[in-house]
């Protein structure tokens, strides 16, 4: 009997199988439209993935200087505060005998600045999850952009158009070629959709690994980028399909 798959194999999105999906994908392409435009695209989609899976490892661990630098702050912050507070008070003994006035005069402007300061050593403590999350946000914008060239591949496929059928009306000088048959179109279309949906799942690989609310809702916007220009090709599938009845 083969092992059983434990709650992270069912819930967690595995890097390395969305790399063997993207890899599949570029060699199935290729194979299909040879040294076509879609396949250089194709080539990018894996080529990102694989970067994805290396960059999530590399935020994963620790960034030892921005963690030394920002717990050294705040520790010199806190001998700081503590000097400046207890550097001017006067001991003597029993130690109720201290100058109560010092004191005082000490604490309440300290009071008065414990809101900023609090805010201070929030800002150094999140200094290298910031910095991860600007990484990962520069991840996605490169991945946006990747998902608006697959749809500029796909943007002159006419399903009306296909040479199985004929074309309906003439063509312009301007005109783009439009040699692939209905079958071939078909196929073009789906591995635009696939491709839209790796990328998907690419910016849900960052989501997994970093909770940051910018890097999730660029996330979810990418989801839905990709879901809508795949609306756009399934409406074009479900044309050439009912155009080859």
């Amino acid at each position: 009997m083969g092992k059983e798959p434990t709650i992270e194999d069912v819930f967690v999105l595995s890097s390395a199988l969305v790399v063997e999906t993207a890899d599949m994908l570029m060699r199935r392409i290729k194979e299909r439209f040879p040294g076509s435009g879609l396949g250089h695209a194709a080539a990018a989609v894996h080529v990102a993935t694989s970067k994805t899976s290396q960059r999530i490892q590399e935020l994963e661990r620790p960034h030892l200087v921005l963690r030394a630098a920002s717990r050294g702050v705040v520790l010199a912050t806190a001998l700081l505060i503590l000097w400046l507070i207890f550097g001017e008070l006067e001991w003597s003994w029993p130690a109720g005998a201290m100058g109560v006035t010092t004191f005082v005069g000490v604490l309440e402007p300290f009071l008065g600045s414990v809101v900023f300061i609090t805010a201070f050593v929030a800002f150094l403590s999140s200094l290298e999850q910031r910095w991860k999350a600007d990484r990962v946000l520069e991840a996605l914008t490169e991945l946006r952009g990747l998902i608006h060239v697959i749809d500029m591949h796909q943007l002159t496929k006419d399903p009306e158009r296909a040479r199985q059928f004929g074309g309906k009306g003439i063509d312009t000088p301007s005109s783009p070629a439009r040699d692939l048959t209905s079958f071939e179109l078909g196929r073009y279309l789906d591995y635009c959709t696939e491709l839209l949906s790796i990328c998907a799942k690419v910016a849900a690989l960052y989501a997994q690994s970093f909770s940051d609310t910018k890097v999730l809702r660029a996330v979810d916007e990418i989801e839905a980028l990709a879901t809508a220009l795949s609306m756009k090709i399934w409406q074009k599938l479900h044309l050439l399909h009912r155009t080859g009845k």
